[in-house]
C-alpha cells in the first residue's frame, strides 16, 4: 500500500502501518545473501525453523519454512556460521523486521563451490571427462581393490553388498584418509599402490577399483575435488568406479571416474554379479544341456534301432537258404517229371507210327532203333538224375555246413554259464560255477573245479 503525504496526516492502525512497511520492504529488496552466526534456533512441531543471525554489531530475526528447509542436507545448530539466501520482510503480528530464508549453506561454501565449478569446467575443456577415454567395466569381476577409510561406514556398506550378492569376489582394501588435510595425497598414493600391485604381484590381479566414502558437506568431500586425484583416476590402468556421498553429491572424482555410482553401496552392486541371477542362469544352462543330451540320446537310440533292424540273425538266413533249397528241389523234380512225360509221349507216338507200318523187317529195325533210343533215354535220364542227386547232396552238405549245431555230432560241446552266456575261454569261469553243456544229443549240467594248470586245479 503506497504511502502518500498530504496536508492532513492520515491516521493508520498498527496493522495498516505494518502492512505498508512490509509491502515497501518486499518491493524494494530482491533476494539477499546474509552471513552470520546462528543463535536462538527453534524447530517446533510444524517443521518450520526460527532463528537469529548475528555478528558483532547487530542481529536479525529469520524464519525458514518447512517446504524450504526440507531441501537441505543438514540441520544447523547454534553457533554455526551460515550464509542465508532470503527475502526481506516484516512479521506484521509483532511489527518485527525479519528474513524469510530460501536457501542455507555453511559459511565459506560459496567460495568452495566456485572453486569446484572452475576446476570442473577447466578439466572438462581439457578433455579429461570425455566418454571415449573411459574404460569399460569388467563383466564378471573376481578381485576388487577398495580405496577408502578402513574405519568408515562406506567400507562396511560395500562389504555387506558384496557378501550378499557374490561372496566369491576377492577383496583387497587399500586404506587411505578420505577427509581433511593430506587426504587427497593419500588417495593418490593408494591408487598408485593398486596399479603397482596389479603389475608386479600375481595375487593382486585386480579387475577394477572402488574409490568411495560416505556422505558429508562440501568441505567433508573436498578431498575428492582435487585436481591431482582426478588426473590419477584418468591415467590409471585399471577401471575405477567412484561412489562418494549420496546421490545428490557430485565431485570432480565422479566426473573423472570410468563410472560414477551414486553411493558406495551402488558401486559395489555395479561391480558384482547377483548370486541369484547367476544361479538362475546356471539352472537355465543345465536345463539346456540336459535337453541337448536327451535329444542326442534319442537320436543314438533311433540309429541303434535302425542298425538292429538291418542286422539279421544267422538262423534266419539259414532258414531262407533251406527254403530256397526246397524250392530248387521241387523245381528239379517237376522238370524231370516233365521231361519224362515228354519222352513217354514221344515213345508212344513212335510206337503208334511203328504199328502203323507193321512190316517185320522195318519192325525189327525200328525195334532195334527203339531199343537204342530206350538205352539212350535211360542213360540220359540216369545221368540227369545222378547230376540232380549230386546237386541235391551238395546242397544238403552246404546246408549242414551252415548249421552251427552240426559240429556237435562230431563230439563237440557248447558251454553256457548260469546267465545263458556262451563260454569261450577258461578265464570266463570260476571254480564252483555251474555250467550247461549242449551235446549233439542232449545236455549236461557241469561244475567247474578249476582251470587246468592253475592253482585251483584239484590235487
Amino acid at each position: 500500500m503506497p504511502i502518500t503525504i498530504s496536508s492532513t496526516p492520515e491516521t493508520l492502525s498498527p496493522s495498516q502501518l505494518n502492512r505498508s512497511v512490509k509491502s515497501l520492504l518486499e518491493s524494494h529488496f530482491d533476494f539477499v545473501w546474509v552471513e552470520g552466526e546462528l543463535s536462538n534456533f527453534a524447530q517446533p512441531s510444524s517443521g518450520h525453523w526460527y532463528f537469529t543471525l548475528k555478528d558483532e554489531g547487530a542481529q536479525v530475526r529469520c524464519a525458514m519454512f518447512r517446504n524450504r528447509n526440507a531441501r537441505l542436507r543438514f540441520t544447523p545448530k547454534n553457533g554455526d556460521q551460515l550464509r542465508l539466501r532470503a527475502r526481506v520482510s516484516l512479521y506484521e503480528g509483532r511489527g518485527e523486521f525479519q528474513l524469510i530464508g530460501e536457501f542455507m549453506e555453511p559459511a565459506g561454501t560459496g567460495a568452495l563451490q566456485a572453486q569446484f565449478e572452475a576446476l570442473r569446467d577447466r578439466l572438462r575443456e581439457e578433455g579429461l571427462f570425455d566418454t571415449d577415454r573411459k574404460q569399460e567395466l569388467p563383466e564378471h569381476a573376481r578381485h576388487l581393490a577398495i580405496v577408502t577409510s578402513a574405519t568408515g561406514a562406506a567400507l562396511q556398506d560395500i562389504l555387506q553388498v558384496l557378501e550378499r550378492r557374490n561372496p566369491a569376489i576377492r577383496i583387497s582394501v587399500l586404506p587411505a584418509m578420505v577427509q581433511g588435510e593430506g587426504a587427497a595425497a593419500e588417495l593418490c598414493q593408494a591408487l598408485a599402490r593398486a596399479a603397482h600391485l596389479a603389475q608386479h604381484r600375481a595375487d593382486c590381479d585386480f579387475d577394477a577399483i572402488i574409490l568411495a566414502r560416505g556422505g558429508g558437506s562440501l568441505e567433508d568431500l573436498w578431498a575428492f575435488n582435487d585436481e591431482q586425484l582426478a588426473r590419477a583416476i584418468v591415467n590409471h590402468p585399471l577401471p575405477i568406479v567412484v561412489g562418494v556421498g549420496h546421490e545428490v553429491d557430485f565431485t570432480i572424482a565422479d566426473f573423472a571416474a570410468d563410472f560414477r555410482a551414486p553411493t558406495p553401496s551402488a558401486a559395489a552392486e555395479v561391480l558384482s554379479d547377483d548370486r541369484e541371477e547367476l544361479l538362475d542362469a546356471l539352472a537355465t544352462q543345465r536345463l539346456r544341456l540336459e535337453q541337448a543330451w536327451n535329444q542326442q540320446l534319442q537320436r543314438l537310440q533311433r540309429d541303434l534301432g535302425h542298425l538292429r533292424q538291418r542286422l539279421r540273425h544267422p538262423g534266419s538266413r539259414l532258414r531262407e537258404q533251406a527254403q530256397r533249397l526246397d524250392e530248387i528241389e521241387l523245381r528239379l523234380k517237376r522238370a524231370l517229371i516233365s521231361k519224362l512225360e515228354g519222352f513217354k509221349t514221344t515213345l508212344e507216338h513212335q510206337t503208334q507210327r511203328l504199328r502203323a507200318y507193321a512190316p517185320g523187317l522195318r519192325i525189327d529195325r525200328q525195334g532195334e532203333k527203339l531199343a537204342t533210343l530206350r538205352r539212350a533215354l535211360e542213360g540220359t535220364m540216369n545221368r540227369r538224375l545222378g547230376a540232380a542227386q549230386l546237386q541235391l547232396e551238395r546242397q544238403e552238405q552246404l546246408l549242414g555246413n551252415l548249421n552251427p549245431l552240426a559240429i556237435l555230432h562230431r563230439g563237440y560241446a557248447v558251454l553256457y554259464d548260469q546267465e545263458g552266456k556262451l563260454v569261450r575261454a577258461a578265464r570266463d569261469t570260476r571254480p564252483g560255477e555251474n555250467l550247461r553243456a549242449v551235446l549233439g544229443e542232449g545236455e549236461l549240467q557241469l561244475g567247474v573245479l578249476g582251470e587246468a594248470g592253475s592253482e585251483d586245479k584239484p590235487s
